[in-house]
């Protein structure tokens, strides 16, 4: 609401007192007024009509008519004014005589007993005062009843009264009251008035010159005096505007001033903006050299590395003696380490650049978290510490995420934690918080027994190249750079990780990872039915291997009964009843064989099965206690899927079993050319090679390369990227323009990890991406995935046929393709068709959109995104199709051109859809 002026505040102000004035005092008296009027009506009434009636009295009893009728007639005559009409009724209520009869006449005569009416009454008829006065029988001389309280009623007189007179009278005073409030109204109206034009006028001049102030300007217009306290506001307006001129005057030379050293200060900052600029572009060019000197000594090392680990596990293909063994192992681990520390030191570059990426995959939790475990357990046996995990089973399996970052997280945190206890326990446990329905929070502690961290060195271990005590890198080895490689990864996952540790008390690291939920979930395929309601007996001294063991198998409703010591376990034996099954966790070491062994014989007889958890892994020993008596031994920590396995395979009817021997597997009718100026690294290819495929040509660099290629036709070439004369990138662009295998698929064969390059080399012309060290299942798998021109037959050879059904029926889907393309392996086309599936209301919506609009730009990389996921799926028709319109859309074809193709692929997009949700829903099963 906008405050009232100063005008219309003083007209307000006079005007509201008058009009509540005017109206309380004119609505006091015209009121007053109106009931002093109806009560001089009601006197007067009764004052005729008492009259009246002592006048009728002595004619009324003499009967004289005449008299009566002159009398009435005579008063009624005189008091016209007001009354209606003068009626006399005698005691039986009956008309005696009036003087003007009309048509309401019948209904004013006395309600009552007549002879009762002993005073004047006055009752309302309608808009008229009816007025009723007793007649009395006059009093007789002599008569002795002069005492009695009231003289008999002999008749009764009625006067009409009209209230005209007084309703005239009440508007009268009505319409005075308003000409008296109107007149006070104008007079005030006009004094306030007078009165505003007194304030207004100066205040308007004062305000006038209070914008010119604000505008800057210094005559302002107010020279002529003013009355009152107006003429002080005048002068002191005046006054600040005279020392307004003196700041201005004075704020200029400042601003002067101030403007000169501004750009003394200007000249100064481009001179060091120059200088910065030159000290960013050398920084950027150390930068640049830096990653160029990361990028050559990774492969300079790398491709060493790649020849000492490659024959390393040629060499264990060789009889061996012992000692050559430890030695080989000793040059493995030695080899292992120092591939560590370069892939520790290159990932420490791409944190310092940024460059490291998080990928967004679906992976299953506990399998991630079961490879490392199997992969550190190892270092755990040799120095005898009970490693155990502990899931709880409300954390989802399924999730969305990097899992090998994750992996190299808990790589870090538990590698560490073995490396730094010398004996006591690490234990791993993982919990979860949901955050809404797409996402939730992993909360994973590792805690080990060894020998703690003081509270003020805690702070080091998060920064570069430092430890806690600078004597760990001599006696424990390693760079420093695992803690804040691992803190930079928990962070880039939107979490964080903390210490807990003292010394002599252990450490335990805390980290959370955000992860999403995937909208399609793959079902545990584990065999958990045949062993609901058995019984089982497990013995396991360690507590935290004993409760998550116990969850896990509670989880598969058996019946478990637990033995924390020999004392529980031995009485457990004596039961009458017999087990169904019976497992010991023991650590397995050769002081306590004897006493393993002792279990195995007492527990026996009480079980069906017995089966043995232990802390190694040496093939002898396992023997040796299944020569004991045991029926398996798995190792530790839990893997719940070996566990099941082993659980379950009594009672499962099938026993499905794959048996591969490397050795037996068929030589591939392949003509291979490798290029490679490292000598090691030529030689362990064409050893690995030599195991696989029938023909190998070798080339020492890029032009070798090439003259091979004008002149032989190959079904594969392996073509190392840094090589001397002409560099494998440069060879493979010359090899695809001009040479007889411009259709043969080229392998790069590079050490380099910088983020980008795989996509690179792809853009230069490969057609695949092999890093060293070389890994003989990486090899293999690569040669079948870039062998199109391998007869079926030959296919089937080099690889284990495994057994499965196509997820669902459809015309779309070619399963045999899809796990041929996946490396026969189920799950890993499940995943790859599962993906595809989770993006094809995705991909329907945008080439509807995109076909509404006929914007084929956006169409392309629609196509182009989903003719990639097609190539590994096993969907050829649908792959044809996107094959077809993204070579039409590179040719810049129009849309009328593609449209039927396009319509076709929408087409068979939605029959995928919808023959994938008839059977399964949201959830493919495997």
């Amino acid at each position: 609401m906008s405050k009232l002026s100063l005008r219309d505040s003083v007209l307000v102000l006079t005007l509201i007192p008058t009009v509540l004035i005017g109206l309380v005092l004119g609505g006091y008296f015209t009121i007053n007024r109106y009931v002093e009027l109806e009560q001089i009506l009601k006197q007067q009434g009764t004052s005729l009509a008492n009259t009246l009636a002592m006048t009728v009295e002595q004619p009324l009893a003499e009967r004289d008519k005449a008299r009566l009728h002159r009398v009435i007639t005579t008063i009624h005559n005189q008091h016209g004014s007001f009354v209606n009409s003068i009626a006399l009724f005698n005691e039986d209520n009956q008309l005696l005589l009036t003087s003007n009869y009309h048509n309401d006449f019948n209904q004013l005569h006395y309600r009552g007993n007549v002879t009762e009416l002993y005073a004047t009454e006055i009752v309302q008829y309608l808009d008229r005062y009816i007025i009723f006065a007793p007649v009395k029988q006059p009093q007789q001389q002599g008569t002795s009843d002069w005492q009695n309280a009231h003289t008999r009623t002999t008749a009764v007189l009625m006067i009409e009264l009209s209230k005209d007179q007084a309703i005239i009278g009440q508007q009268q005073a009505l319409l005075f009251s308003g000409a008296i409030i109107m007149v006070a109204l104008l007079l005030s109206a006009f004094v306030s008035t007078r009165l505003s034009r007194m304030f207004s006028t100066p205040l308007s001049h004062l305000l006038l010159a209070t914008d010119k102030l604000l505008e800057g300007k210094t005559k302002i217009g107010v020279e002529q005096p003013m009355q009152g306290e107006f003429d002080l506001l005048r002068e002191g307006l005046i006054t600040i505007s005279e020392k307004m001129v003196l700041q201005r005057d004075e704020m200029q030379k400042h601003i002067d001033q101030a403007t000169s050293d501004y750009r003394e200060t200007l000249e100064q900052y481009e001179t060091q903006n120059i200088q910065l600029n030159i000290a960013k572009k050398e920084a950027q060019v150390a930068n640049r050299v830096k990653s160029d000197f990361l990028a050559k000594m990774s492969h300079e090392l790398r491709t060493p590395l790649n020849g000492v680990i490659g024959f390393t596990r040629q060499l264990y293909k060789t009889p061996l003696n012992k000692h050559q063994k430890d030695y080989l192992d000793t040059i493995e681990l030695s080899a292992n380490s120092l591939l560590t520390i370069i892939s520790d030191i290159l990932d420490f570059s791409k944190l310092e650049a940024g460059a490291m990426e998080l990928e967004s995959i679906q992976f299953q939790l506990r399998d991630a978290v079961n490879e490392v475990m199997t992969l550190l357990a190892p270092s755990a046996y040799e120095k005898q510490l009970e490693l155990s995990i502990a899931i709880n089973r409300q954390v989802p399996d399924n999730l969305v995420g990097d899992p090998t970052r994750f992996k190299q997280v808990l790589i870090n945190l538990i590698s560490n934690a073995i490396k730094f206890t010398e004996k006591g326990s690490v234990k791993v446990d993982i919990s979860h918080r949901l955050k809404g329905d797409s996402q939730t929070s992993l909360l994973i502690s590792v805690s080990d027994t060894g020998l703690g961290i003081a509270q003020e060195k805690q702070d080091t271990l998060f920064t570069p190249f430092a430890q806690a005590d600078s004597s760990i890198t001599r006696k424990f080895g390693g760079t420093g750079l695992g803690l804040i490689i691992t803190k930079h990864i928990v962070e880039a996952m939107s979490g964080r990780i903390t210490l807990n540790s003292a010394p002599g008390s252990g450490s335990c690291f805390t980290f959370n990872a955000i992860f999403n939920l995937p909208s399609r979930l793959f079902d545990d395929d584990l065999p958990t039915k045949p062993l609901e309601n058995k019984r089982v007996l497990y013995f396991e001294p360690q507590e935290h291997t004993r409760n998550a063991v116990k969850a896990q198998l509670e989880d598969w409703a058996m019946q478990v009964t637990c033995c924390k010591n020999e004392e529980t376990f031995l009485a457990a034996l004596e039961q009458e009843f017999k087990y169904d099954i019976c497992l010991i966790g023991n650590m397995a070491t050769v002081d306590d064989m004897q006493t393993v062994k002792a279990y195995i014989t007492q527990a026996r007889e009480m079980a069906d099965y017995l089966y043995l958890m232990v802390n190694t892994i040496s093939h002898n020993m396992r023997e040796s206690l299944i020569g004991s008596g045991a029926d398996a031994c798995i190792s530790k920590p839990m893997h719940h899927r070996k566990l099941c396995d082993m659980l379950a395979a009594p009672y499962r009817l099938d026993h499905p079993s794959v048996s591969i021997d490397d050795t037996d597997l068929a030589h591939l009718p392949l003509k291979v050319l490798i290029a490679d100026d490292n000598d090691a690294n030529l030689k362990l290819l064409y050893t690995l090679l030599e195991e696989q495929v029938d023909t190998i040509d070798t080339a020492h660099n890029g032009a070798q390369a090439v003259s091979l290629c004008k002149s032989q036709k190959y079904d594969l070439i392996f073509m190392d990227i840094q090589m001397p004369i002409m560099d494998g990138i440069t060879a493979c662009r010359t090899i695809k323009e001009s040479s007889l295998n411009d259709d043969t698929p080229i392998i790069a064969v590079t050490a380099h990890a910088l983020t980008g390059e795989k996509e690179q080399l792809i853009k230069d012309g490969f057609n695949g991406y092999m890093t060293k060290p070389i890994d003989e299942d990486m090899l293999r798998q690569i040669i079948c995935d870039h062998s199109p021109s391998l007869p079926p037959e030959k296919q089937k050879a080099q690889q284990p046929q495994v057994a499965s059904i196509a997820p669902f029926e459809s015309h779309l889907l070619d399963w045999e393709l899809a796990l041929q393309r996946a490396g026969n392996k189920p799950e890993l086309a499940l995943e790859m068709l599962d993906m595809l599936l989770q993006s094809v209301p995705e991909t329907l919506s945008q080439l509807n959109e995109s076909a509404q609009q006929e914007d084929t730009q956006t169409l392309l990389t629609v196509i182009h995104k989903f003719h990639g996921a097609c190539c590994y799926t096993g969907v050829p028709t649908l792959k044809n199709l996107a094959e077809t319109l993204e070579t039409a859309l590179k040719q810049s074809r129009d849309f009328d051109y593609i449209e039927p193709e396009l319509l076709e692929l929408i087409d068979e997009l939605q029959h995928l859809e919808r023959d994938s949700q008839a059977v399964s829903g949201p959830t493919l099963t495997h």
